[in-house]
């Protein structure tokens, strides 16, 4: 146990440092996330093949939710990383962490189950701890545009688990990961064919490697490990420090410290999102 808990934290240890390639790579958004799920995908391809897992879905049919899953997932990284881009590792890994509240809003939606009240409490939290984090309600200002975008960010997240759930319960997170990530880069494609062109230096192309096979396919393999003992309420609270992780690199890497006021917020949203990950009945 004390080996997947290790796993579990090192995958989010480097989803959290995922964020502060916003800042490293001076593309759009959404190049970024294009190299991100290209190098992803091929890193994962070659874990499957290594493993001898056969790639080919038993229908034609069952390649649809992926297609759609893939476009959730280019929106929900495009908006994470152009939220940090446009304004703190801090804002926009910590809107992102609101998902976990979305999720507890829209599942009973999504699902036709019951909705707890309790969701509607952490929601009106998570809210108040983002208005602390908004130096002010002005969109011309760039914070507040980075905590909206990085809302966008979370409830795209939040969606695409409850995507996740309802469509691909038949088959292995590996399996799940090569798909989402090829269908996320063929949903970008003419994004980046329309916009004007980009001309990359070594440097770009070795970060975008290092963000798609180590940031996204190895901690994708790392947190998949963790989860084979260890159950996934145990997982989920340890994810809501990817954040904190974040924040703290960001710090000595940056130098972006977050000043009082965000703090108080960042602590409210991350002990709202923990709570909205810890099941009902435990």
């Amino acid at each position: 146990m004390r080996k997947e808990l290790i796993y579990v934290h090192m995958a989010v240890l480097l989803f959290g440092l995922s964020g502060l390639f916003g800042k490293w790579l001076a593309l759009p958004a959404h190049y970024i996330v294009l190299g991100r799920v290209f190098f992803g995908a091929l890193f994962l391809l070659l874990i499957l093949l290594i493993l001898k897992k056969t790639l080919r879905l038993p229908r034609l049919v069952d390649y649809l939710p992926f297609i759609l899953i893939g476009g959730v997932l280019a929106i929900h990284w495009g908006s994470f990383f152009h939220s940090i881009q446009i304004s703190t590792v801090a804002i926009g890994l910590v809107t992102f962490a609101t998902f976990p509240v979305f999720a507890s809003v829209l599942e009973p939606i999504f699902f036709k189950e019951t909705f707890q009240k309790r969701s509607f409490v952490l929601a009106i939290i998570t809210l108040f701890g983002v208005v602390l984090l908004i130096p002010e309600f002005d969109f011309s200002n760039n914070l507040t545009q980075g905590a909206v975008w990085g809302l966008i960010s979370a409830v795209t997240f939040a969606v695409l688990s409850m995507l996740n759930r309802k469509y691909v319960q038949h088959h292995s997170s590996l399996k799940i990961g090569f798909y989402q990530n090829v269908f996320a880069f063929f949903w970008l494609l003419p994004i980046a064919y329309a916009t004007p062109k980009i001309q990359f230096t070594m440097m770009d192309i070795s970060l975008l490697v290092l963000l798609g096979v180590v940031f996204t396919g190895g901690a994708h393999v790392f947190f998949i490990q963790g989860l084979r003992k260890m159950n996934v309420r145990t997982a989920s609270i340890i994810a809501s420090l990817e954040p904190v992780y974040g924040i703290i690199a960001a710090a000595f890497l940056l130098q972006e410290i977050p000043q009082i006021r965000e703090w108080i917020g960042i602590v409210i949203i991350l002990c709202a999102a923990i709570y909205a990950s810890i099941p009902k009945k435990i």
